[in-house]
């Protein structure tokens, strides 16, 4: 909701304050005196007048004058000058009468705030705010003992003492917001308390830190106070608000430090009219001694600690004169909190309520039918909660409701009709994320013309709402996920695109061809991703400004990229076109888009080399062009990309060598070359350049030669997959060293880039996990994998891989390797997949494999591995197949005994037992082992349930997939 009224409120009771002192500039009778008349002139002579302001300065009568004004003897009093700029002089001080000086609002040439102005002695108006003064304010000021009014607020001024005040013995109004040099330690505002007379105090943006005097709360006169936005000034609610606040109307600590409770004594505050005490760590709840506030016009508290549930009822309304709730509360706004509980009845019953602001909280329960009385409001916001219920028919009755929020709720049931009766004046509607149905007449037509309407993920299909005909006004429209299975209609790309600065339809089934050119907004953000549309990749008119993002994602779009793309679109700052059926070359015109900081064309039919102009998008993010059918050299320019976070090219016909511009790509995460026909040395430089790089893949090409150790340098590196290459020798020591691969815990990070009005790019892996190629997203940071299969690699396995503690996929299978396999590997607590198959391994299967519980694959076939199979604990779960192609290898589960080996006394598994049987065998044994009296077991079954094991990082994969996608309407609104 707009929140101008904030300052509008504010400014009404400030203006209200200082209203005394605006002069009467009714024209004088009498000629000015003359003296003044000069100092008026030379004043003039420093002044520039862009706007011809000054052009009434002329003749004898300087009273007459634009911005004067003079008392009966034709002495000057008042000086109210705005929109000028210059310098300011000193031929001011010859005016011996002036009581009002007023010169806000001008651009003065940045100068050092003029220190004359403290011998202004009759001097009771000095308002010089935003005039373009900078540095320290004078304590000279201290001089006017009969200043009442003072406004010295500017960016470029400070205060570094206030003690100066002490001599304003009649001031009663102090203004100094936006004092950006200013950090002073708010024990100087001690100075203020003592000023008995003061009406008006606002500080804020000042600076200052420390404590806020209490003494403000005895201040008999004291009306107005702002302190908001000082960050670091701090106060006890339950301390702060026990003094007596007889005459405060208007009290703005938003921005503060303030922490503690609110107490019941506010409730005694009975001329309060505005309280903002929103982003604070005000904790607990609402009293219900608000109530009392009779004359409370606006209550924000949002973006607090504020828990609990809001007041059943309200203390003190029988001392109000309408013997009503909150008679005066217009603006309500406790957004972005921790409250609980359902919403009371008695918010239904605030007759005066404009708005009304509950978003980001936990309340639950029935939206009241009550609501439908609150016949003034104009702005609904319940958003971000855990309503549930239908929404009721009473809110149809809302007739200046402009804006309408319940997304992402829990509400169930059909919305039609009469949801929306009386609602003429709706502009707002978002609804997005609930289980509702709309369930519209055909020929319905909405009393209203809306400006926004997001409903995503609700069952408006299967046809295209045709009453969407009618808002002619529209401009941003969200139906995503709404099941609708349809065509879209002639009319609306004819009558209501054009209009639109915001389009989601994505994850529906709409089908057809789009129209080109795109009848669409020339600054509209387009999203028309998983849907069934064909045809040609459809543009703005060319020459249009283009919007900020395309997004023509998971269609069955076909044909080239049109040439003209550029032109059409030369500001976007998104664009994917991935998984469509395009064809053709990528147009070396991506190098004019300077704005670009996605471009996603993967997994079309794209061919021909990479354009090195897009080493001209210096602002990008991202490029993906894999799995297409490029070919060519990897382009230099692409080293030009300093801020690039992720480089997809596999999946291609890439060839030739790394190239070594690709070292300034100090900003990159991820390096997917993987799938190429490229050759050569690992260069050494990737483990000295890329310091930022998380994922680097180059498998399924021709690189050559050694290892490099310095790969090792790569601390954030968590997935390197080197497999189906011709690298030899062995295995450096230094790959125990991977410091992100060393972490036994990770916190799940969502790896996603370009983020624009809601839009990003999701980064995506091929991981080859327990056998088989699986796509990672959401839990891709969850990741760690070392992948070295398919190479010429001998030697041992060095024992300092095992202190990868962190590690989930091993892969070093399809080598030359000998030796043992390391005894620490028991270490490797989080290992998920194990392939160590195809190499020359010898030697016993350490016992300790047995510990790794959380193994849910492991291939040690085609080694040279002898003795009898540890088949016993975890590695009961595996099969034959595991250990296969073992010549000298016995026992369970191969059907190869060992010698001496006696079935009777071997472990007997009864075939009619189930797998819960012997899970409950191992509990009983960790129970007898001691593992913490059995708290394990959770864990133990987790482990052996092998179908719970395989589908882990799936579920895990697919579940956060759907949280997210659901996240990104957050931003929207």
């Amino acid at each position: 909701m707009e929140r101008l009224t904030i300052l509008g409120l504010m400014l009404l009771v400030l203006f209200h304050v200082s209203g005394e002192f605006i002069s009467n500039t009714d024209a004088q009778l009498m000629d000015c005196l003359e003296s003044d008349r000069g100092a008026l002139l030379d004043f003039k002579t420093g002044l520039e007048d862009p706007e011809s302001w000054l052009s009434s300065w002329k003749g004898s009568n300087c009273c007459q004058w634009w911005g004067i004004s003079c008392d009966k003897a034709g002495a000057v009093t008042t000086v109210d000058l705005h929109n000028l700029s210059g310098e300011i002089r000193p031929s001011l001080t010859k005016l011996r009468s002036l009581k009002h000086l007023d010169l806000s609002s001008n651009t003065f040439k940045v100068i050092p705030f003029p220190k004359f102005l403290g011998s202004l002695e009759n001097l009771q108006y000095l308002d010089i705010s935003y005039a373009g003064f900078s540095g320290l304010v004078p304590s000279n000021l201290g001089n006017l003992s009969g200043l009442q009014y003072l406004d010295v607020s500017s960016f470029g001024l400070y205060v570094d003492d206030l003690e100066w005040v002490r001599g304003l013995l009649s001031l009663k109004n102090l203004v100094m917001d936006d004092l950006s040099g200013n950090s002073f330690d708010s024990e100087i505002l001690d100075w203020l308390v003592n000023i008995s007379s003061l009406v008006t105090v606002d500080l804020s943006s000042s600076g200052l830190h420390g404590r806020i005097p209490l003494g403000f709360g005895e201040l008999r006169n004291l009306q107005f106070l702002s302190l908001r936005w000082n960050s670091n000034l701090t106060a006890s609610c339950p301390q702060l608000f026990s003094g007596r606040w007889e005459k405060i109307n208007v009290l703005d600590l938003a921005s503060n430090n303030l922490h503690g409770k609110l107490p019941s004594s506010i409730g005694n505050m009975t001329s309060l009219t505005y309280l903002d005490l929103s982003d604070n760590n005000v904790e607990g709840g609402i009293p219900s001694s608000i109530g009392k506030l009779c004359d409370l016009k606006f209550l924000c508290i949002s973006g607090t600690n504020l828990t609990g549930a809001l007041p059943d009822f309200l203390e003190g309304t029988q001392s109000c004169h309408s013997r009503s709730l909150l008679p005066s509360l217009q603006y309500l706004d406790l957004s972005n909190n921790q409250l609980v509980g359902k919403l009371p009845e008695w918010l239904g019953q605030v007759k005066s309520l404009l708005e009304l602001d509950l978003k980001f909280n936990s309340l639950y329960g029935p939206i009241p039918a009550s609501f439908g009385s609150l016949q003034n409001l104009t702005g609904l916001a319940l958003g971000d909660n855990k309503l549930n219920g239908t929404l009721p028919y009473s809110l149809g009755q809302l007739s200046e409701l402009s804006y309408f929020d319940v997304s992402f709720n829990q509400l169930t049931g059909v919305v039609n009709e009469t949801h929306f009766l009386k609602q003429h004046k709706l502009r707002y509607l978002i609804l997005f994320l609930n289980s509702l149905m709309l369930n519209f007449s055909s020929n319905w037509v909405p009393p209203f013309q809306a400006w926004t309407i997001t409903m995503g993920s609700w069952s408006l299909g299967p046809s295209f709402p045709t009453w969407l005909r009618t808002q002619k006004e529209i401009s941003l429209l969200d139906f995503s996920n709404a099941s609708i299975s349809d065509f879209v209609p002639y009319w609306f790309w004819d009558e209501i695109s054009s209009n639109l600065s915001y389009l989601n339809v994505s994850f529906n089934q709409l089908k057809g061809h789009l129209p080109s050119p795109l009848n669409i907004s020339p600054s509209a953000d387009v999203d028309l991703s998983f849907n069934l549309f064909e045809g040609p990749i459809p543009l703005p008119i060319v020459g249009a400004a283009g919007g900020g993002v395309l997004d023509l994602s998971n269609n069955k779009l076909s044909g080239p990229i049109p040439q003209n793309i550029s032109s059409s679109l030369p500001n976007l700052r998104f664009l994917s076109l991935s998984k469509n059926q395009i064809r053709g070359e990528i147009r070396a015109s991506f190098g004019n888009m300077e704005f670009l900081e996605v471009i996603d064309l993967s997994i079309n039919k794209l061919s021909g080399n990479i354009p090195a102009s897009i080493g001209n998008c210096s602002l990008l993010e991202v490029l993906d062009l894999s799995n297409n059918n490029l070919s060519g050299n990897i382009p230099a320019y692409l080293g030009k990309l300093r801020f690039l976070q992720t480089l997809h090219l596999g999946g291609n016909k890439l060839s030739g060598r790394i190239p070594s511009s690709l070292k300034n790509l100090s900003s990159l995460e991820t390096l997917d070359l993987g799938n190429n026909r490229l050759i050569g040395r690992l260069p050494q430089w990737i483990g000295k350049g890329l310091e930022n790089l998380r994922i680097l893949s180059l498998r399924s090409n021709s690189f050559s030669g050694e290892l490099p150790s310095t790969l090792s340098n790569l601390s954030s590196l968590q997935v390197l997959d080197l497999a189906e290459n011709l690298f030899n020798g062995c295995i450096p020591a230094s790959f125990g060293d991977f410091k992100a691969m060393t972490q036994g815990k990770r916190i799940n990070r969502y790896l996603f880039y370009g983020n624009y009005w809601g839009k990003y790019y999701e980064e995506k892996l091929l991981v080859n996990m327990k056998g088989q190629i699986l796509t990672y997203t959401k839990t891709l940071s969850l990741v760690t994998s070392l992948d070295l299969s398919g190479n010429n690699l001998n030697g041992d396995i060095p024992e300092e891989i095992t202190n990868l503690l962190g590690l989930v996929v091993l892969n070093l299978s399809q080598n030359h390797f000998s030796g043992h396999i390391p005894i620490s590997i028991s270490n490797m607590g989080q290992l998920l997949s194990l392939d160590l198959s195809s190499n020359s391994l010898r030697g016993p299967i350490p016992a300790s494999l047995s510990s790794l519980s959380f193994l849910g694959y492991v291939d040690l076939s085609n080694n040279g591995f002898s003795g009898m199979i540890p088949y016993t604990g975890h590695m009961t779960t595996f099969d034959a197949s595991s250990f296969a192609g073992n010549p000298g290898l016995c026992g369970a589960p191969l059907a190869v005994k060992c010698p001496g080996d006696d079935s009777n006394k071997g472990p007997v598994f009864n075939e009619n037992h189930d797998d819960d049987n012997f899970i409950d065998k191992w509990f009983y044994l960790s129970v007898g082992l001691g593992f913490a009296a059995g708290l394990l077991v959770p864990y133990l079954v987790f482990a052996m349930r092998r179908p719970w094991r395989d589908s882990y990082f799936r579920f895990m994969d697919s579940f956060a997939k759907r949280i997210s996608w659901f996240g990104t309407y957050r931003s929207r609104t």
